[in-house]
């Protein structure tokens, strides 16, 4: 049967972009998703990030298919399960031994997850008497989620603009700089000697605040607002040691970076850096379930405990049974899969370093002004002129259209807006699953150029 593609018009979905007409998905398997007319596409984007283990793997269909026949939901104020102690257990032991007596509490998403740390800095001051801290300083051209206290803790412009009112105290979230070197703030030439630079505007927001800071969360490298901008060496290694001198919580969101993304279990191990939170969703559950959790350190735990003795959150699907089960037969998979090895770009024989090379031909392209990322997690920024690097118009959505010719080759890649200022700026975000094999990865890169230069021309055209 041939099922009709919905569109605004016939569908009682709520789409995201009412105007659009989505494709019906029907199965997937590996890297690639089939529609409902039997379009195949290569899942170039892991949908936004999510998928490292690739689409269809029996053994976690089957764990998840093993828990609901025991044990599909029981409240957490109520019971424990045995697969979420279990996950628990592993998913400490797969962080590190910085968080060897530290303890995990399991969400829906990455949302949940940023709320949940963002609610656990707050109480750990306060349990540790310090009540007057309650800032929570973040980077512009960041996201950390939808919700209310994700998005004002966020610094993506297009995504929390119209909801700022809503925001009860605006003044409880501050907001510094990133490194972005291709357009750096103190004029680097891409050599990282703004490291430093930018890590003391944190230094600076926590002297300003007087006293009232109590955490710093940002991504270890660039999610979608900025396409995979990766911070120069001495950066993190700055924000850690400022951190630790003025006693304020490290929040690493590892939403997108980690769980083997970048080709470390998590992203901050490439700077050797250890937060005292840590964030996590999509990759935990290759999007197999909705799943995010949080990996709070000994030293938080400790306070909670010795203190008050409670948490004071919770979600009514936290730690759920189907969706822990599914985690823990993703990280199970991660070793004899090989994930995080295929993910690291410093090997030279991996899926990473192939994709990094073949990205890099993109340069070639007129639009094409930058070229980077870490692993398995890569960005294209385009720009309407390569020596000034000046964006296309906003209302032109150049990455939006690329995205969409990509999508009619069968490839699909995530675009983006807003990574200059918050309105202009193109760019797309590359991050297929680590389960790629690098005779895919060519055609997929020439399809993505071709699809590159086809918009070009279009709007070369457009402007005679």
């Amino acid at each position: 049967m041939v099922v009709p593609e919905p569109n605004a018009l016939n569908s009682s979905l709520l789409y995201r972009s009412l105007g659009n007409r989505y494709p019906v998905a029907t199965r997937a398997e590996g890297v690639y998703i089939w529609d409902a007319q039997g379009k195949r596409y290569l899942d170039f984007s892991g949908s936004a990030a999510v998928n490292l283990i690739g689409h269809g793997v029996p053994e976690v269909l089957d764990a998840v298919a093993e828990q609901a026949g025991k044990l599909e939901f029981v409240h957490s104020s109520q019971f424990t399960t045995e697969v979420a102690e279990q996950f628990a257990e592993e998913l400490l032991k797969f962080a590190g031994s910085s968080f060897y007596g530290g303890r995990v509490f399991f969400t829906c998403g990455g949302s949940e997850s940023v709320e949940t740390a963002l609610k656990l800095a707050r109480q750990y001051q306060v349990e540790i008497g310090r009540p007057e801290r309650f800032r929570t300083i973040s980077r512009t051209q960041s996201y950390h989620g939808a919700t209310l206290g994700a998005l004002a803790a966020s610094g993506n412009q297009r995504r929390r603009q119209i909801y700022l009112p809503m925001v009860k105290d605006p003044e409880a979230f501050g907001h510094i700089s990133l490194p972005y070197c291709y357009r750096c703030a103190y004029g680097c030439d891409g050599s990282g000697c703004c490291a430093v630079q930018y890590a003391n505007e944190l230094e600076r927001a926590i002297e300003e605040s007087r006293g009232t800071v109590a955490a710093f969360i940002a991504e270890p490298v660039s999610g979608a607002t900025l396409g995979a901008a990766v911070p120069p060496q001495g950066y993190w290694q700055r924000v850690r040691q400022i951190c630790l001198e003025n006693e304020v919580l490290l929040i690493a969101d590892e939403v997108m970076t980690g769980c083997g993304r970048t080709g470390r279990n998590f992203a901050m191990e490439h700077w050797g850096i250890s937060p005292d939170i840590l964030v996590l969703a999509k990759g935990l559950s290759s999007g197999y379930m909705p799943l995010g959790a949080v990996i709070a350190s000994k030293q938080v735990v400790n306070a909670l405990e010795e203190g008050s003795g409670h948490f004071a959150h919770g979600f009514t699907y936290n730690a759920h049974p189907l969706a822990v089960a599914a985690g823990r037969a993703v990280l199970q998979q991660t070793h004899p899969m090989q994930l995080v090895s295929a993910a690291n770009s410093d090997l030279p024989h991996s899926v990473a370093n192939t994709l990094a090379l073949e990205l890099a031909r993109l340069r070639a392209c007129n639009s094409v002004g930058d070229v980077r990322g870490i692993g398995l997690l890569r960005g294209v920024e385009f720009v309407s002129d390569k020596q000034t690097k000046a964006p296309f118009a906003a209302e032109m959505n150049f990455s939006g259209k690329v995205a969409e010719a990509s999508a009619g080759r069968g490839v699909l890649v995530y675009p983006m807006q807003g990574c200059v200022d918050g309105t202009a700026g193109d760019h797309l975000l590359i991050a297929p699953p680590a389960v790629i094999k690098k005779d895919q990865i060519a055609p997929a890169c020439a399809a993505l150029k071709e699809s590159i230069v086809e918009v070009e021309s279009e709007i070369k055209g457009n402007s005679r």
